[in-house]
């Protein structure tokens, strides 16, 4: 008999104030820590930043391709830029720039984007990439991140000041569970595994990380044993904790907010491809694009809640 899976909940929040939060102490202890907005300080939580370094705070307005580029012109001085808008304006508005003036040029800048994928809600399809991590994935030089709580979006907002190179950091505008511990240490490519199974792996990122731990609950009531990671970095991806799972368990289940083709799950099949070919099932968007309506009832909608993880590892454990 599977044991039932306790997981210490410590509150709710947005994983976007917990990157305000971090940008704000991380701006305390490193003086080279500028930021730049393109109108949404209050929507990133980046007012507490402004407040305590108007110095160091750049409003440009709606105007992102100029955000990106001003943020490579900093890095010249030797500053450390965060850049902040929504994920979509983030990256599909302003491809070119992050590709020519960031990521060719290796130039360190932190790409901060919140109101990523379908949890933005009620701004609609217009404003909910889900094709973002694709994206950035495919630049060389750029390393991506996607934490899943308030916790550890604080933490990698912090740990990235201390990496040299470009870096895209999604998170996300709902209130969500928050069970990484305050005090956890966030390592750049190295996953978390949260619960350990023996008959399916469930491989998440971001929101999607506290859907697969409901999931393992609820399979852990029918006897089953699912493995949870949480693979917080995309890019590099850590290959290791990969492949030891999946040598246990035989089978795997990816879970993302973004789209199916080109995001974690892809990242995962290429490896499992290439070293140790695998049953995979993956939780995402099927080439579709959102809507509006309430963060909830898109998860529902487009197939990305606890069932769709729960019925995803039933199919694949019957695949092996």
């Amino acid at each position: 008999m599977t044991k039932s899976i306790e997981i210490e909940v410590l509150g709710k929040k947005d994983t976007r104030s917990g990157f305000g939060e971090g940008l704000l102490e991380i701006g305390k202890r490193n003086k080279d820590v500028v930021a730049l907005c393109a109108d949404l300080t209050g929507s990133l939580k980046m007012n507490a930043f402004e407040d305590e370094f108007p110095e160091r705070f750049f409003q440009v307005g709606i105007a992102e391709a100029n955000m990106i580029g001003m943020a490579a012109g900093l890095t010249v001085g030797g500053k450390i830029p965060y850049t902040g808008t929504f994920a979509n304006f983030s990256t599909g508005r302003v491809y070119d720039q992050i590709r020519q003036s960031v990521a060719y040029s290796k130039k360190n800048v932190k790409i901060c984007a919140s109101h990523a994928g379908l949890t933005l809600g009620e701004d609609g399809a217009t404003h909910q990439i889900l094709e973002d991590i694709g994206l950035m994935k495919m630049l060389p030089n750029m390393t991506v991140i996607v934490p899943c709580d308030f916790n550890q979006t604080k933490q990698a907002t912090m740990a990235i000041a201390d990496f040299e190179g470009p870096v895209y950091l999604r998170f996300g505008r709902p209130s969500v569970p928050i069970f990484v511990k305050p005090d956890a240490n966030f390592q750049i490519g190295k996953a978390d595994t949260i619960i350990e199974g023996t008959d399916v792996t469930i491989i998440a990122c971001g929101h999607l990380v506290w859907k697969s731990i409901e999931a393992a609950q609820e399979l852990a009531a029918q006897g089953i044993s699912a493995e949870v990671i949480n693979m917080h970095t995309i890019k590099p991806l850590d290959e290791k904790a990969v492949l030891n799972s999946i040598a246990k368990t035989k089978c795997i289940v990816t879970a993302e907010e973004h789209m199916r083709h080109g995001g974690l799950g892809d990242s995962i099949a290429q490896l499992m491809a290439r070293t140790s070919p695998t049953p995979q099932e993956y939780v995402a968007v099927d080439d579709s694009f959102g809507e509006s309506g309430t963060p909830n009832e898109l998860m529902t909608k487009y197939g990305i809640d606890t069932i769709n993880v729960v019925e995803a590892a039933l199919k694949v454990i019957q695949r092996k």
